[in-house]
């Protein structure tokens, strides 16, 4: 299933997406606000596209323009720490493209997608506590900031961080939508 915004095309990742994948998880800066270790090698993003991104709710994010180029990644996923009906969010985005309201773009349309299909009643969002732009999408995109845990063993970075978690609940989502519309 693809997903279309007015600047960006969501849709599912394809073998063929390695390359454009490894362009940009290969800077750290990347990895390090993602919660992984940068990739070192083609061989790198292969495996984390076959494990990882090559999954139901994954999606790669292009421009509309030249949808084989990827730039970044969204995905819903299942995360048993939370309630039976509730996805956690996750995206990234290549540093050449920040800044440009794409990451808010494809989070409000990814929302929208769940919440209309009944695939949610909550997304959570995680992010490094440090990561003060993830932080900003999600204050866009009408996520509250619900806690921070602290000192969390990330097993991708072998490092300890501090989390913090926002929500937005499909009520509250529906409520935000009928105000825009009215």
């Amino acid at each position: 299933m693809k997903l279309m915004t007015d600047h960006l095309l969501l849709r599912p990742w394809s073998l063929e997406d390695v390359e454009g994948l490894y362009k940009y998880a290969q800077s750290p800066e990347i990895g390090s606000m993602a919660g992984w270790p940068r990739h070192e090698s083609l061989a790198d993003s292969k495996w984390c596209l076959e494990n990882i991104l090559m999954t139901d709710l994954s999606y790669a994010l292009t421009l509309k323009e030249d949808s084989s180029q990827v730039i970044g990644a969204i995905a819903l996923k299942v995360n048993e720490d939370l309630g039976a009906e509730d996805l956690e969010l996750g995206y990234w985005l290549g540093r050449p493209f920040w800044g440009q309201g794409l990451i808010p773009e494809a989070v409000e349309e990814l929302n929208r997608y769940a919440f209309t299909n009944n695939l949610a009643q909550t997304i959570w969002c995680q992010t490094y506590a440090h990561n003060l732009n993830s932080k900003r999408v999600q204050e866009k995109t009408g996520f509250i900031y619900e806690k921070t845990v602290k000192d969390v063993f990330s097993q991708f970075l072998n490092k300890t961080v501090d989390l913090d978690f926002s929500r937005l609940d499909k009520a509250s989502w529906f409520e935000n939508l009928a105000q825009i519309k009215s």
